[in-house]
């Protein structure tokens, strides 16, 4: 049925694979991007060491953006903080002890964070 909508283009010598659903080149395709899921607009900020030997990780939850601009300010902050991180499932993980430079970051950055955890 995505064939018909498509003429059964599935390959371009310009562009390449072409998305059966929508029609556009993969590359541009954004009909199978996931959402962000829905939660009440706050960002929390926490530090968690459970499951990684004891290391400290800054784990910041509830931004609701695009992969795209979650990546983004996920480099901002990784800069900001001088270490390393990385995005999985939605959330931020930033190596090492930055509760506090994260949520002034993401305060200075127009978020509304606060500290969750002990």
């Amino acid at each position: 049925m995505a064939r018909e909508r498509t003429g059964g283009l599935v390959y371009s010598t310009e562009h390449g694979r072409m998305c059966p659903e929508c029609g556009q080149p993969e590359a541009q395709c954004r009909c199978k991007a996931p959402a962000a899921p829905a939660g009440d607009g706050i960002i929390r900020v926490s530090r968690e060491t459970k499951g990684r030997g004891g290391k400290a990780v800054t784990v910041v939850k509830g931004l609701q953006l695009t992969a795209d601009e979650l990546a983004k300010v996920g480099k901002q902050l990784r800069a900001r903080c001088g270490s390393g991180g990385t995005v999985k499932d939605w959330t931020l993980e930033i190596q090492g002890e930055h509760v506090e430079i994260v949520i002034a970051e993401l305060a200075r950055l127009g978020f509304k964070a606060k500290r969750a955890g002990g």
